[in-house]
């Protein structure tokens, strides 16, 4: 099943109603009496309101927010800040928290979450039809709503796309002194590595590792856009990036921004045995 618009509002149509009614949970201020286990006791104080904590930053979400109330007859109140800082928030919170949806981007933020115990599962059949079993946790902790894809983008002057395969061949000698990324420190990156564990084990993927850092076109600086117009002006030929900061850029209303844009393109690499970077839904606990 592709991962389409329809999909997206329905899973979140459909997380958002569960929340509504396993949890029930109100705006803030409004359950502090209600232990967090006691679900029929905060279903009774929610009052038609979903309270849902956001790490996506889109104007586009709020309309689907709007459809859900329309359909469903529930407010949503809308808390947004980085994921990190609502995973804490979460936990400061504790047995008090008004979260009932918690609403983050790529598998690393989400392995943080279950880590800390802030997700409780889930089973609808709602969203197990309408969300792929290889895009939701296998014990329904998360469900999918849409997919990022971790890509290569590279200077069409200097770079022969016959050149690009694999994540893994980025790390062969022929890239020295031609690599650009984020940080090690940063999510994205880290869930990379984790995929690579996965797929390959530790002694590979440190070895893999090693020949990123030897092929760093310059030291790891700036988020993924700074990869690209990086990459735009020579500083390197190839930037790893998630697919849509590339799509920004060509869409920009800066013509240097679309310029560099042009002078790039996107590579998907590792199509058939690599999870994407998902947003994804969970109920908080």
């Amino acid at each position: 099943m592709k991962m389409t618009r329809r999909v997206f509002v329905g899973a979140g149509a459909a997380m958002a109603a569960v929340a509504a009614g396993q949890l029930g949970r109100t705006a803030p201020g409004q359950a502090q009496n209600a232990p967090r286990g006691d679900r029929s006791t905060r279903l009774a104080q929610a009052g038609g309101v979903v309270n849902l904590y956001s790490a996506r930053h889109y104007d586009t979400d709020n309309d689907l927010y709007q459809s859900f109330t329309n359909r469903t007859g529930i407010q949503v109140n809308l808390v947004e800040a980085e994921a990190d800082q609502l995973i804490e928030r979460i936990k400061s919170e504790g047995a008090n928290s008004p979260a009932d949806v918690f609403i983050t981007v790529d598998a690393g933020r989400l392995w943080r979450a279950e880590e800390e115990g802030i997700l409780q599962p889930v089973s609808s059949s709602v969203l197990e039809q309408a969300v792929p079993e290889n895009l939701r946790h296998p014990e329904g902790l998360w469900f999918g709503l849409s997919k990022r894809a971790r890509v290569i983008v590279y200077n069409k002057s200097r770079v022969n796309p016959a050149e690009l395969s694999t994540y893994e061949d980025l790390a062969d000698e022929k890239w020295r002194g031609r690599l650009l990324t984020r940080s090690s420190s940063n999510v994205y990156s880290q869930s990379l590595v984790g995929a690579l564990l996965e797929e390959h084990g530790p002694e590979f993927t440190e070895e893999w590792a090693r020949g990123i850092v030897a092929n760093f076109a310059r030291p790891p600086e700036g988020g993924d856009t700074p990869q690209i117009l990086a990459a735009a002006a020579g500083v390197g030929d190839v930037a790893i990036s998630n697919h849509y900061y590339y799509l920004r850029l060509l869409g920009s209303e800066n013509p240097e921004e679309r310029a560099a844009a042009e002078q790039t393109a996107i590579f998907f690499p590792n199509q058939r045995d690599r999870v994407p970077t998902l947003t994804s839904a969970a109920v908080v606990c």
